[in-house]
């Protein structure tokens, strides 16, 4: 996919400005434009190269490529989408160099068959107590687990959806594939996640309340001397 190509859709000119500020040398406009939008780009590139670093990687060279594209942006989608669609690219290529014999993520073919198995919007946590924030932090560490098992034409779908709330039209420009596909790729992706995080919940289960070690032996303990002293002649 070319640089400056982008899928029609509402001439945006607020976008078109910026981009021309920054085709300009605006560098504050450009540093404006990282901080907006780093932890969209950041959230795609990871969905499909499944590596924090990496991730961080595409994010800086996408940038670099989109810089040297501004000039070229015609607003016919968002900036946010062009970028996005800029990042992917980037990222699937890079998949492609670490194994050039692996399966290939394909955005725009067919569905990956399903295995077998966000970081979600979170509010400001700093008035929670010590063990809410760590709770929540072991759940987002799960859930982030849980994503990453998602088959690949699955993942980036979900990330971009749920994640990054897009809309299925957005995903839908920023992939290259229908909106119908979106819409049965993110479908089946929420399903794959409920079951997995369903079994995940079935484990637990078996340890939830647990009693035994100290604490059964400390009862054991407690309840033998209760009885002994109970049972111990009085005067």
């Amino acid at each position: 996919m070319s640089l400056t190509s982008t899928s029609a859709g509402a001439h945006l000119p607020a976008d078109i400005d910026i981009a021309r500020r920054i085709a300009a040398g605006d560098q504050d406009e450009l540093q404006r434009l990282m901080r907006v939008h780093n932890q969209r780009l950041y959230r795609t590139a990871r969905s499909i190269l499944r590596d924090d670093a990496e991730a961080e990687d595409a994010v800086q060279e996408s940038y670099l490529l989109a810089y040297k594209a501004m000039a070229q942006f015609r607003g016919d989608a968002s900036l946010s989408t062009w970028l996005v669609r800029i990042v992917a690219n980037e990222a699937l290529g890079r998949l492609r160099k670490r194994s050039r014999s692996a399966d290939l993520i394909q955005l725009s073919g067919a569905v990956f068959p399903m295995g077998d198995d966000a970081e979600p919007n979170m509010a400001d946590i700093s008035a929670e107590q010590p063990e809410q924030a760590a709770v929540r932090a072991q759940m987002r560490r799960l859930l982030e687990a849980k994503i990453d098992q998602l088959p690949d034409a699955f993942r980036t779908v979900f990330v971009l959806r749920a994640v990054e709330e897009m809309s299925v039209e957005e995903a839908g420009v920023c992939l290259g594939i229908p909106a119908a596909t979106v819409r049965t790729r993110y479908f089946r992706a929420k399903g794959l996640l409920r079951e997995s995080l369903a079994r995940e919940m079935d484990f637990s289960m078996q340890d939830a309340f647990k009693f035994d070690g100290e604490r059964c032996d400390r009862i054991v303990r407690s309840v033998l001397e209760r009885l002994n002293a109970a049972a111990e002649p009085t005067g």
